[in-house]
Order: structure tokens, then sequence, then C-alpha cells
């Protein structure tokens, strides 16, 4: 496996735990609970960010990584 693969893997992973934040902090009834899951999810949205970004990089670097 590529380096870009493993990133792109990591990168669909931190997607998952984003949507199931989202998910949960939808059904949490306690408000201080949805706030703490509320700001998980946008420090894990800041990353998914940074790694689209780096994503990029590494396809740019590497032509023959895109698309993989």
């Amino acid at each position: 496996m590529t380096v870009v693969s493993d990133v792109k893997q990591c990168l669909a992973s931190l997607k998952g735990v984003e949507a199931s934040l989202s998910n949960l902090a939808e059904r949490t009834q306690d408000i201080e609970s949805k706030q703490t899951i509320h700001e998980t999810m946008m420090v894990v949205s800041e990353i998914v960010t940074d790694l689209n970004k780096r994503v990029g990089e590494l396809e740019n670097e590497e032509y023959q990584y895109k698309g993989f």
C-alpha cells in the first residue's frame, strides 16, 4: 500500500467519525454533552480539511498516485 493510499484510507475513516459525531450530536438530549460532541466534531472537521489538502499535495508531487 502506498502512502497516498494510507492517507486516503485514514481520511475516509475520519469522515466516518465526523458523520457519526454529527449523528450523535443530533440525538443527544443533554446540552453539555451535545456541545462537547459538537466541539469534537469541529476538531475532526479541521483535520479532514488539512488531510484533504495533504492528499492534493501528495498527488501533485507523485502524479502516478492520482486517483488511488
